[in-house]
């Protein structure tokens, strides 16, 4: 061999071993994503948290899948049929589908995974009431399913699309049991579970054999970071590449627009927040006094000085994006003598004590009451505030009715339908409905239920909205964007008004 040809070889070596290096950091770009909370269990069934989803859209399919276009298109189930008037549904299922520990994906998997959800398990969990319209799931052949309603749920292909629908490995949670699943997933979706430390971290990797093609990320890594400056602080010194909602207060986002490395994106959401009465003991199991407190807190006022223009008022606990929403509905206007009077009437002394129970990471929300309680200090309540971790709040203190006279609440609505909403706010015994019990209102949440007329669906929906406005049953806020901070290394990020985020199509440089 002679100089020229050594060296000729030599330069190829080099540029191949460059090429490869090239590829082989382009294949180990890491997204790493700020969480404000670790919701757990990673058990679709054991969960409703919007927390929980903009992690699991990652690990897990349902038979539809709903994208940022709000759009619903296959999943699992390649096409459907509605048969019987609605009260049967035929799926056809992908083929070649395998979940991330080897085991095949058929019909006996979507049987299992409804068969749990409807079953013992289910029950420990908040999710079951959700699809209550499916009796039994039938295979009929390997690849075929028909699901047999009760009556038809005109939501139920949306609700197929997330949370508690998402599809199981039956082998897999029939060996590890219930609660190594818990803490190591199994899906089918395009990132598969690494590890998980509880109020840590929860880590994915890229899942190549995926029916929809290899991720272009090869990590997902989730961090749970619940104290919003903490988060900020991450993503300005790079170790955090996006912040989900709802973390980034709304005082934070101009010292995010003002690093040239990172941009702020929002867009219209779903997510409602309210105050939501104890109406079964204290002061405000009074019509009145509930009425009276609403009148008191100049809720438009709230939304100009501290939410900065990223949020609208509502009239009831949905946004205007609900199928459901009466835009004909005002809110109750702020009237301080109006209140004073109903408190009045209704024996309330004045320098009575209420407390509002808030989530304590919240900093927004935080915000947001300390001004409520200096509204309802003029019409002469004492309300204190009391904060708790989200964990304990969402899981312990409210279902088990254990708030004090009021106590925050915010909701997704992720299905765009009032129904999603109303009926685990309000049907008598739901998780969410602690203190009241409206016979009237629960014969209106179940006979939308199995309407198949769109048009009377929504008119008894509004009519929801209406009755659960006169009751007052909560103190409608205000409908937030969601708003997310990423880094300008992320490219092909596209927000999702429900933060339910699959990231495979992002890339980091």
């Amino acid at each position: 061999m002679n100089t020229k040809q050594y060296f000729s070889m030599a330069l190829k070596s080099i540029v191949m071993a460059t090429s490869i290096t090239a590829a082989s950091v382009s294949f180990a770009s890491t997204l790493t994503v700020s969480s404000p909370q670790d919701p757990g269990s990673w058990d679709p069934i054991d969960t409703f948290l919007i927390n929980w989803a903009s992690v699991s859209t990652n690990i897990y399919d349902g038979l539809t899948y709903r994208g940022p276009d709000l759009k619903l298109e296959p999943g699992l189930a390649t096409s459907w049929q509605q048969l019987d008037n609605g009260t049967r549904i035929r799926f056809n299922l992908r083929q070649g589908v395998t979940f991330h520990n080897g085991e095949k994906f058929d019909a006996s998997a979507v049987k299992f995974t409804f068969d749990r959800l409807m079953g013992d398990e289910g029950k420990k969990g908040p999710q079951r009431s959700n699809y209550a319209a499916i009796e039994s799931v039938e295979v009929i052949d390997s690849h075929t399913v028909d699901f047999h309603l009760k009556a038809a749920d005109p939501v139920l292909l949306t609700k197929l699309a997330g949370y508690g629908a998402m599809i199981v490995p039956p082998k897999y949670i029939q060996e590890k049991g219930e609660d190594f699943f818990n803490t190591h997933p199994v899906g089918t979706g395009p990132f598969k579970f690494v590890s998980y430390e509880p109020k840590v971290d929860i880590k994915l990797e890229a899942y190549d054999k995926h029916w929809g093609g290899a991720p272009k990320l090869s990590n997902l890594n989730y961090r749970f970071i619940s104290e919003p400056s903490t988060a900020v602080a991450e993503l300005q010194s790079g170790r955090v590449d996006l912040v989900i909602p709802p973390t980034i207060p709304i005082g934070m986002i101009s010292t995010i627009e003002k690093s040239p490395e990172l941009d702020v994106v929002t867009t219209v959401s779903p997510s409602v927040y309210a105050l939501r009465f104890n109406t079964k003991n204290g002061i405000t199991k009074d019509e009145r006094v509930r009425k009276a407190m609403i009148y008191g807190v100049d809720r438009q006022a709230i939304i100009d000085s501290i939410l900065g223009g990223q949020a609208s008022a509502i009239s009831s606990f949905q946004s205007p994006i609900s199928f459901g929403n009466d835009p004909d509905m005002s809110p109750l206007p702020y009237d301080p003598a109006k209140a004073m009077q109903l408190l009045k009437a209704a024996g309330i002394k004045p320098g009575t004590k209420v407390q509002i129970d808030i989530r304590g990471n919240d900093s927004t929300f935080n915000e947001v009451t300390q001004a409520i309680a200096s509204y309802l200090q003029i019409i002469g309540l004492n309300a204190t505030i009391k904060p708790y971790e989200t964990s304990v709040l969402i899981n312990d203190i409210v279902p088990a009715g254990k708030t004090g006279e009021m106590f925050q609440q915010g909701w997704g609505g992720w299905t765009l339908d009032y129904d999603n909403t109303a009926y685990f706010m309000y049907h008598t015994g739901e998780k969410w409905n602690p203190y009241d019990s409206d016979p009237e209102l629960d014969k209106l949440l179940e006979s939308q239920r199995s309407l198949t007329d769109s048009k009377q669906r929504e008119e008894i929906l509004k009519s929801i909205a209406n009755y659960t406005a006169d009751r007052a049953l909560e103190m409608p806020l205000y409908n937030l964007n969601a708003i997310f901070a990423v880094s300008k290394k992320v490219k092909g990020f596209v927000p999702v008004p429900d933060s339910r985020m699959r990231l495979n199509n992002v890339t980091i440089e």
